[in-house]
């Protein structure tokens, strides 16, 4: 039996360490090919120990979190998204920013990724938030590392309410497997009203 809590505070802040594991993990998988560093994740993950208004969601299996969902309002990414979302029709302190979901393959299925969004969108809600939005990574169809029988999250999203927002593209960098250094990349951002 998977347990799904909510995070903050305190609880929030030990909990990181286990969520750059797992992002670690979890994003060196196509779409995102993600090298990762445990001195980059720590420096990283700072803004949701930071952040009074942050929120972990995490799937644990006995003790060990298998599955980690992370948010803030949007105003704590600005300096990193706020000029992609600027055009979006919607101030950024009404905006939630649900940033990773990371489950490891074998709890994949389950509806953990449903719990994630839910309870980040009930946080959104009681800080008052009227929209939630997420990027992810922009990658073309006949990229040599996707796997065959790969199938985006694009439907699972949508099904949520979630659309991409026209022109919204943010850009970030991290180094990719197999590569010396950071390279850019380009992430779509997706949004629904709450």
């Amino acid at each position: 039996m998977i347990r799904v809590a909510r995070l903050t505070g305190a609880a929030l802040a030990r909990a990181l360490p286990d969520v750059a594991r797992l992002r670690i993990a979890v994003f060196r998988a196509f779409p995102y090919l993600y090298d990762g560093d445990p001195a980059y994740e720590e420096s990283y993950l700072r803004v949701y120990r930071d952040s009074a208004d942050a929120i972990l969601v995490g799937a644990f299996d006995g003790d060990r979190l298998v599955g980690a969902a992370t948010g803030t309002p949007m105003e704590d990414h600005a300096g990193d998204f706020g000029a992609a979302m600027s055009g979006c029709g919607v101030p950024l302190e009404r905006i939630f920013y649900c940033a990773e979901s990371v489950l490891l393959p074998d709890y994949r299925g389950h509806g953990i990724g449903h719990r994630f969004f839910d309870l980040r969108e009930d946080h959104a809600r009681a800080l008052g938030r009227s929209h939630a939005a997420f990027c992810a990574v922009i990658r073309p169809a006949d990229h040599p590392a996707r796997p065959a029988g790969y199938r985006p999250l694009d439907p699972f999203w949508r099904k949520r309410g979630y659309a991409p927002v026209e022109g919204a593209i943010a850009r970030f960098r991290w180094k990719e497997l197999g590569a010396r250094d950071e390279t850019t990349h380009a992430l779509q951002f997706w949004m629904r009203a709450l």
